[in-house]
This record gives C-alpha cells, structure tokens and sequence, in this order.
C-alpha cells in the first residue's frame, strides 16, 4: 500500500453540526503529525466560523462566542493542503471527515470567486482578488471505523473512542458524565487524535492487510456529500438494469433486476462485493427497503437478530433475506454465467 515516503501518516479529528457535508458545517479541526516509529509530532488545531446555524452545542462542544472568533476555511486551507499534500491521512469514518474537508474547501473556492466577480462589478478603484487555497491532496486515506468492520470487531459504539477502547487502547470513554462534561473542545480533540493514532497503530500491528485505504481518486461525493467509494457511490446512481422480481429465496438462485445492500458487517471488502453484484445485474441500494431483495451481512454465530443493529436490524425487521459476503459472491458469479 502506498503512502507516506517517510512512513509516517496524519491523523485528523473533525468538528461538524451534522452528518452530512452537504447541509451541515465544519466548525473545528484537528491534526496530528505522526513519525514513521509512531510517535506523536506537530499538532494543528482551529475553529471555523460559519455563517450558518451551529446546532446544538453537545454535537461539537463550541459555543457562540468561541465559533465569533473562529477563522475561516479558506483562511486556514493552504496551512491544512501543507500539513496533508502527499501524506497518508488517517481518520474514523472516511466519507465524514474527508468529506466535509473536501465539501468547505469547495466552499471556500466558491466563495472567493463570488467575492471577485463582486469586485469587478463595482468597478473604480482596483482591490486585490480573493484568493483561496486548493483541496489538500493526501496520498491515500485510512478509515479506522471500515477497519475494524473488515476485522469482524464487535463494536458496541462505533465511535472513535469507543472502537478505540474496543481494541485494547487506552482512551477517555466516549459517554458524556459529570467528570467531562465541561471538557473544552479542544481538549477533547487533542484526545481523540491521541486514540486515533494509538488505534491505527493497534489495527497496523494486528493485521495490515484489513487495513482499509483509498486513494482520494477513488473517492467521490454521494448526495449528502459523503466521500464514499466510486465504485459505490456508481452502483448507487445507475439505472436499474431490468424490474426487481422479488426477494432472494434461500437455498435458491439470484435473478437480474434483484436489489441488493451491504452491512458493514462484512469481511470481504465492500467494493468487491458491490462491483460483483451490479456486474452480475443486480441493482445496489445503499438503504434497507422493503424493496430490497437480499442483505449482504457476515451474520456471527453467538449474535441473535435481537441484537442486530444498523442495516442488518432493519433488514430482520422488514423480513429481508441475509447472505453471507463468500456465498453472495457465489451467487452473483452463478448470476453471471447464467447471464
């Protein structure tokens, strides 16, 4: 896997006030130098100001007077591209965090061309353009969260510190009480990136090869803005080839037209599985409906579907059939032949 010439990688933590980069903001962030031994280098920290509605405090721990005087994206873009131009850019949930960088940098470009057409409008005496750096261009991107999926990791709290602690690394505990509840935000953030770099170091030394990375190439935005794989987010906005017949009958075959998703709870990597399904003339959905026919879920053994969550919970409660990732691909592959 190619990355850093120097071995080492950044971490970076974002602050947003929603999920989707799309509608919501970037109002902090967080990095972290990492030396190719692993140990902790230069930190880099800011708060963006935004002039939009921030949303509840408890969704990034900044209130109005410390988001007043924050910078602006654009302002601090060219000292984010220096710090990750060329660098393995490691983070907790790709299509979040490297999506809203990517979504405020395009903001930024758009602002400053809006501000510049202004200045030519008016005429008169010439003023300097608005200038704005480019999106930071990181060699490749490590997602911790798809990592420890890959792995087949319980996880009882997806987030960073829960997943974090989840692989035996030593971090704050991700469940707001009394004793951290007035954390500042920037605290908390440096803490994360602490945990961030501590649990890519464990997941490197457990196993390299389930190590999830993309190339920012191969990433583009789905319409929420979330940068997810091109592969995916192509299998999402393809026509569909031919009317769905159904649900998938187990002990049966797959059918064109069928409509297929996947759990995170997979071993095989997503991307295979989709590009074998939609190859095949399935049609992918990256939602649980009643019009799915068939859930790709790596379903444990000790695991009842009381205790399913995410997708594979609501695939159980719509009665959506569930396939291991090995035996889908089998399938898909007899799809193929028969095709």
């Amino acid at each position: 896997m190619a990355g850093d010439p120097d071995g080492g990688f950044v971490a970076a933590v974002a602050r947003t006030t929603g999920i989707h980069p799309r509608s919501a903001r970037l109002v902090a962030l967080g990095l972290l130098e990492v030396a190719a031994d692993g140990s902790p280098g230069r930190t880099w920290h800011a708060v963006l100001r935004i002039d939009a509605d921030p949303g509840p405090e408890h969704l990034h721990w900044l209130d109005a007077a410390e988001l007043a005087r924050g910078r602006r994206f654009g302002k601090v873009l060219d000292e984010v591209s220096d710090i990750l131009d060329g660098r393995t850019l490691v983070v907790h949930d790709a299509p979040l965090t490297w999506g809203f960088i990517v979504e405020e940098a395009r903001r930024a470009r758009q602002g400053a061309n809006r501000a510049n057409r202004s200045r030519n409008r008016r005429g008169g005496r010439p003023r300097p353009r608005a200038r704005v750096g480019r999106t930071p261009a990181p060699a490749r991107i490590v997602d911790t969260l798809a990592t420890a999926r890959r792995t087949g990791a319980r996880l009882a709290d997806p987030r960073l510190l829960g997943v974090a602690r989840a692989h035996g690394v030593p971090a704050p505990s991700p469940v707001a009480s009394v004793d951290n509840i007035g954390l500042a935000e920037r605290d908390r953030t440096l803490a994360e990136l602490e945990a961030l770099r501590r649990l890519h170091l464990a997941q490197v030394a457990a196993d390299p090869a389930t190590v999830m990375s993309w190339t920012p190439g191969e990433l583009r935005a789905d319409p929420a803005g979330l940068q997810r794989s091109r592969v995916r987010v192509d299998a999402m906005e393809a026509p569909r080839p031919t009317p769905n017949p159904g649900r998938y009958a187990h002990g049966g075959a797959l059918a064109p037209g069928m409509e297929f998703t996947v759990a995170d709870e997979v071993e095989l990597p997503a991307d295979e599985i989709i590009a074998a399904g939609v190859a095949a003339g399935l049609a992918y959905s990256e939602k649980i409906t009643r019009a799915c026919s068939v859930l790709v879920f790596n379903q444990p053994a000790d695991l009842p579907p009381a205790e399913f969550t995410g997708k594979a919970m609501h695939a159980h409660r719509k009665g959506v059939p569930l396939v291991a990732d090995a035996a889908f691909l089998r399938l898909a592959a007899d799809l193929a032949a028969r095709s």
